[in-house]
C-alpha cells in the first residue's frame, strides 16, 4: 500500500507539476483524518476496511483531478491564472457532489443492511467520502489561494503533459456495437461457467472447522508462513487471523466439511497439526497439541462452523445492493432529469458485477492463487460498484453540461465530445487506483491476492463500462436530442424527439 501511494504521489507531481504537490498534501491529510476517525471509533482495519480506503483514495484523487483538469481547460481558454482557478473549482463542484452523493447513498444503505465486513466497508467508505470532499475542495483550495496570494504562480501541468489528451477526437459511440458484442459474448461465457463450473466458495459460505491456536511464547513465528503451510496441508487456503488473546490465532478451514465420517474431525486436526509444526518447528505430538492446557503450542478451543452467518451476510448484501441501486437510479434520474441516465448507469453496474463474477468462475483453479467467493470478495465487489458509479456520473455530468452549451451539434457529437474532454480525468483516476490495487496483487500475501485481483478486474471493467456501456446506452435510449438554445448547462434545454 505504501509503495502504491508513493507511485500515486510521484505520478501526480509528474502530471500536474505544482498543483500535484497540493493534491499530495490533500491526500495525506485525507488518510490522516480517515485513520484518526477509525482509531477513535475503535475500528479494526480488515480487508473490507482496506477496500473502503482504496475506494476513498480513488475518490480523493479523482476530486483533485476533476478540479485540476477544469483549471487547465480554463487556462487554455485564455483566462488568467486567478480566474482559471476560481472558475475551475466552481465548475467542478457539480460533478464532485454528484459522485459523492451516489457513494454516500450506497454507504448508508450498506450500513443499515450490512453485517460484519460489509458494515465495516461502508463505515470506512462513508468516513472517507466526507474527508475526501473536505480535503480536496476546501483544504486544497485554501492552500492554492494562500500560495497565489503571496504573489506566487502554480502550474497545472508540466512541459511533457501540457498537451496530453488535449483536442482528442475519437468517435466512441461509433464503436458501441463492437463493445456490446464483446461484452455480451464474455458475459455469456461467464454465465455458462457459473452454471457449469460454479465458484470456489470460501469458508464463509460453506462452513468449516474453526480452531483457536495459542502459539508458544518466544516461538520464531511468521503469520504468512503459517498461512502458506496450512494451505499446503489442507489443499486450500484457510482463514487465519489474530484474536485478542496474546499469541492466539483463529484458523478456519472447509477441509472435509462435507465428510460425515466419525473420524473426519480428527483428520482435520492432523492436517492442522502438520501445518503448525512445519512452521513453529516444535517437537509435539498430536495428542499434546489438542490438550487445552499444554505448555507448548496448542489448540485452546475448536468448533464446527455452519454457514448460517454466511447466509445472513449473503441476504443482507443482496438486499443492500438492490436498495442501493434503486436509490442511485432515483437520484440520478432526479439530478439529471432523464431516466436514460439512470438506466445507463445501473446497466454499467450490472455489467461490471457480472464481469468480475465471470472472471472468478472461469479462471478458478487456473490462476496461481485462490479465487474464493467469501466476505472479502463481497467487499471488493462493493468497491468495484462504487468506483464504477463514480466514474459514470463524472462523464454524465459533462454530457449534461455540454447539452446546454452547444447548440449547433448533434447528440452523438456532443456525447463524443464529452467523453473526449473527460478522457484525461478518466485515465488518470483509473491509473492511480490501479497503482494501489496492483501493489496489493503483486506484493500482498496469499490471502489478499484474490481480493486484489477482483479490484484490478473491476477497475478496468468500470472504466470500460462507463465509456462503452453506460454512455452508449444513454445515447441509444435518448432518441434524437437537439439542443434548442445555448444556456447554463441544464439538460432541460434539450428536447427529445421520439
Amino acid at each position: 500500500m505504501i509503495v502504491a501511494l508513493v507511485l500515486v504521489m510521484l505520478f501526480m507531481v509528474f502530471y500536474y507539476s505544482g498543483s500535484g504537490i497540493i493534491a499530495i498534501i490533500a491526500l495525506i491529510a485525507n488518510l490522516f483524518f480517515i485513520f484518526g476517525a477509525l482509531s477513535s471509533l475503535g475500528t479494526v482495519l480488515t480487508l473490507a476496511g482496506i477496500a473502503g480506503v482504496v475506494l476513498t483514495i480513488g475518490m480523493a484523487v479523482d476530486a483533485n483531478v476533476i478540479i485540476f483538469e477544469r483549471c487547465r481547460e480554463e487556462i487554455r481558454a485564455g483566462k488568467s491564472l486567478k480566474t482559471a482557478v476560481t472558475d475551475g473549482f466552481k465548475n467542478s463542484y457539480s460533478a464532485i457532489i454528484d459522485a459523492n452523493v451516489t457513494s454516500i447513498l450506497s454507504a448508508l444503505v450498506l450500513i443499515y443492511f450490512g453485517l460484519g465486513p460489509i458494515k465495516g466497508f461502508a463505515v470506512t467508505l462513508l468516513i472517507g467520502i466526507v474527508f475526501s470532499f473536505f480535503t480536496a475542495v476546501i483544504v486544497g483550495r485554501m492552500i492554492i489561494e494562500w500560495w497565489m496570494a503571496k504573489g506566487n504562480t502554480i502550474g497545472f501541468s508540466t512541459s511533457m503533459t501540457e498537451n496530453t489528451l488535449v483536442n482528442l477526437n475519437v468517435d466512441w459511440l461509433g464503436k458501441r456495437k463492437a463493445a456490446y458484442i464483446a461484452s455480451g459474448i464474455f458475459i455469456a461465457i461467464g454465465l455458462i461457467s457459473m452454471f457449469t463450473r460454479g465458484f470456489e466458495f470460501g469458508v464463509d459460505f460453506r462452513g468449516g472447522y474453526s480452531y483457536n491456536v495459542e502459539i508458544k511464547e518466544g516461538t520464531n513465528f511468521d503469520l504468512e508462513q503459517l498461512r502458506v503451510a496450512l494451505t499446503e496441508s489442507f489443499g486450500s487456503a484457510p482463514v487465519v487471523k489474530a484474536i485478542d488473546a496474546a499469541n492466539t490465532y483463529n484458523i478456519t478451514t472447509s477441509y472435509l466439511i462435507d465428510d460425515m465420517a466419525e473420524d473426519a474431525q480428527m483428520k482435520v486436526a492432523e492436517k492442522l497439526h502438520a501445518g503448525v509444526v512445519s512452521v513453529t518447528g516444535e517437537d509435539m505430538t498430536l495428542e499434546n497439541f489438542l490438550v487445552t492446557d499444554y505448555s507448548g503450542t496448542h489448540v485452546t478451543s475448536s468448533a464446527k462452523v455452519g454457514p448460517t452467518i454466511a447466509d445472513d451476510i449473503k441476504k443482507s448484501s443482496f438486499y443492500a445492493g438492490i436498495v442501493a441501486i434503486l436509490l442511485i437510479f432515483v437520484y440520478i434520474m432526479i439530478r439529471f432529469s432523464k431516466w436514460q441516465y439512470s438506466f445507463g448507469a445501473v446497466l454499467a453496474l450490472i455489467h461490471d458485477t457480472l464481469v468480475v463474477l465471470a472472471f472468478f468462475s472461469i479462471f478458478r483453479g487456473i490462476l496461481p492463487f485462490s479465487l474464493e467467493i467469501d466476505q472479502t470478495f463481497i467487499a471488493a465487489l462493493l468497491t468495484v460498484i462504487g468506483y464504477s458509479i463514480n466514474d459514470t456520473v463524472i462523464i454524465f455530468d459533462r454530457i449534461r453540461e455540454n447539452f446546454g452549451l452547444y447548440t449547433g451539434k448533434t447528440k452523438n457529437e456532443i456525447i463524443n465530445m464529452s467523453v473526449n474532454s473527460t478522457m484525461s480525468r478518466t485515465l488518470i483516476t483509473s491509473l492511480t487506483v490501479l497503482f494501489v490495487v496492483l501493489a496489493l496483487l503483486l506484493f500482498g500475501g496469499a490471502s489478499i491476492k484474490g481480493f486484489a485481483f477482483a479490484l484490478v478486474v473491476g477497475v478496468i471493467s468500470g472504466t470500460y463500462s462507463t465509456i462503452f456501456i453506460a454512455t452508449p446506452v444513454l445515447a441509444d435510449l435518448s432518441g434524437s436530442i437537439t439542443p434548442k438554445t445555448a444556456g447554463s448547462g441544464s439538460f432541460k434545454r434539450a428536447t427529445v424527439k421520439k
